[in-house]
């Protein structure tokens, strides 16, 4: 009986939306016919924001997108290689979101192919919210953390023990 109230308190819960409500998470694709993303209202005085600067799930979700789309083969981790650094502050076609995006979907010369009937919009803009964050454009608790490639360190958890720093600590 207490669990039959306890499921049905939880499925009330979740029902009403009540819980966190820190960011709105959707999970599937916006059908058609819906709205897409518009800019959001300025992160910071003078300074425009994209759709998802503020949607951490959206934001780890562009960084899963840069490595699934080969962005790292130019960009390396944003660092820069073949094609330029975007961890820099200042941009050759800009940092608002909306040349971010017309860059990513449209192409520029001298490389960046255009990926705009290739990629959903959406997933542009979530591209767009991770490139920003690479260089601080977007607030910090939304930002993903940094990859393990791009940590000078290897993991704790797998380093070898050293034995005057983990005395009596077991392997």
């Amino acid at each position: 009986m207490r669990r039959a109230a306890a499921l049905a308190l939880a499925v009330a819960a979740a029902a009403s939306g009540a819980g966190c409500g820190r960011e709105a998470r959707l999970f599937h694709r916006v059908p058609g016919g819906t709205p897409r993303p518009t800019l959001a209202p300025a992160a910071t005085a003078g300074e425009a924001a994209g759709p998802y600067d503020a949607n951490a799930w959206a934001l780890s979700q562009g960084k899963t997108l840069y490595g699934w789309y080969n962005c790292n083969g130019c960009h390396a981790h944003g660092g820069g290689g073949m094609g330029p650094p975007l961890i820099d502050a200042e941009w050759r076609y800009g940092s608002r979101p909306e040349q971010i995006f017309e860059t990513i979907a449209k192409g520029r010369p001298q490389g960046m192919p255009a990926f705009g009937g290739r990629i959903p919009e959406d997933q542009i803009w979530m591209l767009v919210a991770y490139v920003r964050s690479m260089s601080g454009h977007v607030r910090h608790d939304a930002a993903p953390g940094r990859s393990d490639a791009a940590h000078t360190m290897e993991p704790e958890l797998l380093r070898e023990p050293v034995p005057w720093r983990d005395a009596g600590a077991s392997p």
